[in-house]
């Protein structure tokens, strides 16, 4: 067995996939709409998906936004240099919500940007 990829419900698709691949760096990979159930998916990642996990954008016609609750998580991303991924991320637009630093109670040094529909997305200095 093998993670394939992890799906987000999101409001307005392409600023979405803007976000994901214009501020993040990810790329693309497929998008595909169903008209029959009125949604659309769109994948994005690092690498292909037959090598790498990846995530799966949900749009479901006529739904602008959804309420995220309060057990929602996070997306994780290993970072080479995390203070100049932040200052490169808010170059691009992204919203870093929780500026580099080490993680309470421990050394790891992580971030947090927050995509348009208000998901976490950790950063993580080193893996």
């Amino acid at each position: 067995m093998r993670l394939l990829h992890t799906m987000l419900r999101v409001g307005h698709l392409e600023r979405s996939i803007e976000f994901y691949t214009d501020v993040l760096g990810m790329t693309l990979l497929r998008q595909q709409d169903y008209p029959d159930g009125k949604f659309t998916l769109a994948f994005v990642g690092y690498g292909e998906e037959s090598d790498t996990a990846v995530i799966e954008l949900t749009y479901n016609w006529g739904t602008d936004s959804y309420d995220l609750g309060n057990g929602d998580g996070h997306i994780a991303l290993g970072v080479d240099n995390i203070y100049t991924t932040c200052d490169e991320l808010k170059r691009r637009g992204g919203k870093v919500t929780r500026e580099p630093g080490p993680m309470q109670h421990g050394a790891t040094v992580i971030a947090f940007v927050e995509d348009p529909d208000g998901y976490k997305v950790e950063l993580i200095e080193g893996r």
